[in-house]
């Protein structure tokens, strides 16, 4: 699936002259954490979010820095945080770096964006227009739509041996060189030595999800314990 195919196309914007009372009253009543920011002729110009306005001096919340950091601090970095304590409009407060991404983006990358940019939201930009948005819940509304795998499905043994080793090996977990796998009749069984306690769920869970599986018999052992008892 791709950005186009979960994004939110009824997107709240606002200008960078709309002040900074009427953006809270706008993310507050539309229950959404962040706004785009359209120039006058609708080109993407920044996006405000709750980040944008969490050290407000209003609330008290500016941030306080010892006095000889300054000395060490751009001008035009303490002016940028005054604005963002101070600032009166969409243009003051706004980020101005804004990720986007393309229509056709794959949500797997769409989801790493994410996380490495630490954002809840990513506008979706077509020839430099913004035609949607991506938020956090559109990814976990299509993980409530997926179907559940199936478990009835009948597949041999051997071949379900085979994808759970080469799932373990692409995924590059350390264990499979030191395990052995049984399988009989769908019912899985993982004897021998993993490097974590994460990677013992983790091949349990990889095991689970092959189509065929009927279940999955974890007699796995963690390396530090099973060194420690030596």
């Amino acid at each position: 699936m791709r950005a186009s195919d979960v994004m939110t196309t009824e997107v709240k914007t606002v200008t960078p002259t709309t002040s900074v009372a009427e953006i809270v009253k706008l993310l507050i009543s539309n229950r959404i954490s962040a706004v785009p920011v359209l120039s006058a002729s609708g080109k993407l110009v920044g996006m405000v979010s709750e980040a944008d306005l969490l050290h407000r001096a209003e609330t008290g919340t500016e941030a306080r820095r010892p006095w000889w950091l300054d000395l060490f601090t751009d001008p035009a970095a303490r002016a940028e945080a005054f604005l963002k304590a101070h600032g009166r409009t969409a243009e003051d407060v706004m980020t101005r770096d804004v990720q986007v991404i393309a229509p056709d983006t794959p949500l797997g990358d769409v989801a790493e964006l994410m996380e490495e940019r630490r954002v809840k939201r990513l506008p979706v930009v077509d020839q430099g227009e913004l035609v949607g948005i991506v938020a956090r819940a559109d990814l976990i509304r299509v993980l409530s739509r997926a179907a559940p795998i199936a478990t009835s499905i009948a597949v041999d043994d051997l071949a379900i041996k085979d994808h759970f080793e080469d799932a373990a090996r692409q995924a590059g977990f350390g264990g499979i060189g030191s395990m052995t796998v049984d399988v009989r009749s769908g019912k899985v069984h993982l004897w021998g030595v993993c490097e974590s306690p994460a990677e013992r769920r983790a091949l349990e869970v990889a095991a689970a999800e092959i189509p065929g599986v009927q279940s999955v018999e974890n007699h796995l052992a963690v390396r530090s314990a099973y060194m420690q008892a030596f």
